[in-house]
């Protein structure tokens, strides 16, 4: 499987000027692929291919005196910006006719983006020193902080600055998995926002709340920031410590979730969690709270580190009633409002914890009692327990993904 490694970069002077000139040809190549390709589209011709537009955006334009300063970056992280508005295309019209979930159509970049990336390849003739640093042609080489060892020689690698003006430096390497030793145990998780997440075993995990904790400072930034001149130079370090400040929430919460899921992982040999719909909660009363949970990046954590130590993951339909069932008896006792945490079930009489019921319904519907709770059960990549792996209706596997930056 493929697996991105990231590490954090620390250019000097030069070459973040030299990184800069890479980022601004890149993103001009991109906004010329696709405003060339929106004239073909309003004159009603076919889309022009990549190998002409490297030609024509390139190859040809560096010759001219207005793209010459094209040349002085390398030529492969401008083909790499033509790659990406292709993909950019493609994925717009799958979303279309319905391939893949529906996104927006490719838009120009801007010079005030968050975020600015460009991507060598092997073609770059790109490389590690001896003395650990990263050397990348026509830049230099660059200082990297590195926190592990890369399990395999990468294939590319993507330098990035995010709004924070932090640059990293993002590795794809092919990784073989590692199985862990097997365990017994199998555990299904309700997540939530009063607690982050309920295993079936009883355990329940406090919701950190790290935007909520970092709110009066936040405010505080930003209320600076919206006191600047517009354009001015104190405008943008105002804006650099609001992004900073944002940044030190992501990466605490994104650590959060990578300890408590590796710890999941490790000690259960089958996961199992409901597919919410994320989308639809981010649209309430309660979006600030759902965003500051992080639900989608934590259990896609779970998916891929499941797939690369051999356990078991599976989901759930979230139309599943896991809050209204009894996990003792079975029966269905009927929806409840949010703010009865315990009930009793009219048919066996047991008292049961909403959150912990509702894991360990979770845990039933994913395989250890399909029949029981006639439960809707989708395997993700490795077998599920008990012979019920399954495939998408095209017949393909399930695959996981590279997990995200």
């Amino acid at each position: 499987m493929q697996l991105r490694y990231s590490f954090r970069l620390y250019p000097n002077g030069p070459q973040r000027s030299a990184l800069a000139r890479a980022f601004g040809c890149a993103r001009v190549v991109y906004n010329d692929a696709l405003r060339a390709r929106e004239r073909a589209r309003a004159a009603g011709e076919a889309f022009p291919k990549i190998g002409d537009l490297s030609k024509l955006l390139i190859t040809e334009a560096k010759r001219t005196e207005e793209r010459a300063w094209l040349g002085e970056v390398s030529a492969v992280v401008l083909q790499q910006s033509l790659r990406d508005a292709d993909t950019a295309y493609r994925n717009f019209f799958d979303g279309l006719s319905g391939k893949r979930p529906r996104m927006g159509a490719p838009r120009f970049r801007s010079r005030k983006d968050n975020r600015q990336a460009v991507r060598f390849t092997a073609n770059a003739r790109w490389k590690i020193t001896t003395g650990g640093d990263l050397s990348l042609p026509k830049i230099g080489d660059v200082r990297i902080k590195w926190s592990r060892s890369l399990p395999s020689v990468p294939s590319t690698v993507t330098v990035i600055k995010d709004a924070a003006g932090r640059y990293f430096a993002s590795f794809v390497v092919e990784s073989s998995p590692e199985r862990l030793p097997e365990v017994a145990s199998a555990v299904g998780i309700d997540l939530g926002l009063g607690h982050f997440a309920v295993l079936s075993d009883g355990t329940k995990i406090d919701a950190p709340r790290f935007l909520r904790r970092a709110e009066k400072k936040l405010k505080r930034k930003q209320r600076h920031l919206s006191r600047k001149l517009q354009g001015s130079k104190n405008r943008d370090k105002a804006r650099v410590k609001v992004a900073r400040a944002h940044a030190r929430v992501a990466d605490a919460r994104r650590e959060f979730h990578h300890q408590l899921s590796t710890r999941i992982i490790r000690d259960n040999q089958a996961i199992a969690v409901e597919d919410l719909a994320v989308k639809g909660l981010a649209r309430t009363r309660l979006a600030k709270s759902v965003h500051d949970a992080g639900w989608s990046a934590f259990v896609a954590m779970l998916e891929y580190k499941a797939a690369k130590f051999g356990r078991s993951f599976l989901r759930i339909g979230r139309f599943e009633p896991t809050s209204q069932v009894c996990s003792q008896c079975g029966v269905k006792d009927g929806p409840k409002p949010l703010h009865i945490r315990l009930w009793e079930c009219g048919t066996c009489g047991t008292v049961l914890d909403r959150d912990i019921n509702a894991a360990v319904n979770v845990a039933k519907a994913a395989g250890l009692a399909v029949s029981a709770c006639g439960a809707q059960v989708r395997p993700v990549l490795v077998p599920a327990q008990r012979g019920e792996a399954g495939t998408h209706r095209d017949g393909q596997p399930t695959v996981v993904g590279i997990p995200g930056l």
